[in-house]
């Protein structure tokens, strides 16, 4: 039995284009998209519908099972939490971003981050979720047990990313090590010589594991078939190594150097969303929107606030010359979803995916007012 939706009178963001006009699901793919007069069917009143955003980098999950510390909430009850924040931001397709390396200073160990992979597995197989989920391992390079915590996930098919990061003090992301107090002293709440001995531990741990570890993993992935991610790249010799490891995508390069290159390289450049509408990054590194200006931002990621991506769209399509708002959308929408090969998704065109946002704007603040995943209203 065919199943049909008509959303009328809505301005419909194509991957080049607006258009007023009509759009027609059926049976969970776009079906006809029409510039004539309204026809009978949900009147959109002038409202946007875009396609359903796709996210490749959100830490979000784990806030919800250790929401304090040494507390941990229900996983399955946690994924529903998160997933209900990320659908009603509007993303209809998620990689969830999974640790993978820890240190003993970790409020999370390998097993429990195992059990979270299983309860979105188990989520998505009861149909308990409004967003379709993914897994994007992110890998620790410097740790010693990278490669152990690597081995829970390698043979899942729900893992879509692997990055390779190493955040040790002095390295990549936290070049500054003022900029390293000021993020760890304060998450970690570190005493002056807590902190100097984390730091000499963890520099000692990134030279005895990080190269061996980003070899092995990026080799793993490759045989896995999973896409690879470089993170905090800051060099040239940073995005060489990224080249020779078959890197698709630069995860928040910290210098327009390195994001020029993996540009040029064909790589996507990914940045967060939060650094866009906060005008900066919080680690003192490359602006989103000088990339953007550049001509080198490719894909925006949330990060750690789910709504950020859509309002970082809406806002780069307003100031920044160059980037009008079919530009922006494909940030956060067709090109993401192409980086990890879901081509069925991510752009309004006939035979694509019905996953679909109505969006209202009001004082330059989008409102998400209906989302659609293949067809079926989910939020």
């Amino acid at each position: 039995m065919k199943t049909e939706t008509v959303l009328t009178n809505a301005r419909i963001v194509l991957p080049d284009e607006e258009i007023n006009g009509t759009l027609v699901i059926r049976n969970g793919l776009i079906a006809e998209i029409d510039t004539g007069s309204p026809r009978n069917g949900e009147d959109m009143h002038g409202e946007y519908i875009i396609p359903g955003l796709v996210e490749l980098h959100t830490d979000h999950l784990e806030s919800h099972y250790t929401p304090r510390p040494k507390v941990r909430w229900n996983p399955l009850a946690a994924v529903q939490a998160h997933d209900a924040q990320i659908a009603t931001a509007g993303i209809t397709t998620v990689c969830d971003a999974l640790r993978i390396g820890v240190d003993r200073d970790s409020d999370i160990q390998h097993e429990e981050i195992r059990m979270l992979g299983n309860a979105i597995e188990d989520g998505v197989r009861a149909n308990r979720l409004r967003a379709d989920h993914f897994l994007h391992l992110r890998c620790e390079v410097s740790t010693d047990n990278c490669l152990e915590g690597f081995r829970l996930f390698e043979n899942d098919s729900r893992v879509r990313l692997a990055s390779l990061m190493d955040h040790a003090p002095g390295q990549r992301q936290f070049a500054s090590l003022d900029a390293y107090a000021v993020y760890y002293k304060g998450k970690l709440k570190m005493t002056d010589q807590q902190f100097e001995d984390f730091c000499k531990r963890r520099v000692e741990e990134s030279g005895l594991y990080s190269d061996k570890n980003r070899k092995a993993i990026a080799e793993l992935a490759k045989t896995k078939g999973f896409v690879l991610a470089s993170h905090d790249d800051a060099t040239i010799a940073h995005v060489d190594e990224a080249i020779s490891q078959g890197i698709a995508v630069a995860e928040f390069p910290t210098t327009l150097e390195a994001a020029k290159a993996s540009h040029m390289a064909g790589m996507g450049v990914l940045m967060g969303a939060p650094n866009v509408v906060r005008g900066g990054s919080h680690s003192g590194n490359i602006a989103a929107r000088e990339l953007a200006e550049e001509g080198t931002l490719d894909i925006l990621s949330s990060d750690y606030i789910p709504f950020s991506m859509i309002q970082a769209a809406f806002y780069l399509g307003e100031v920044v010359d160059g980037v009008d708002l079919p530009k922006a959308i494909r940030m956060v929408t067709k090109n993401p979803a192409e980086a990890i090969r879901l081509n069925d998704r991510g752009a309004i065109e006939v035979g694509r995916r019905a996953d679909l946002v109505r969006v209202r704007v009001d004082d330059h603040v989008p409102v998400v007012r209906t989302v659609w995943r293949e067809g079926d209203r989910v939020a």
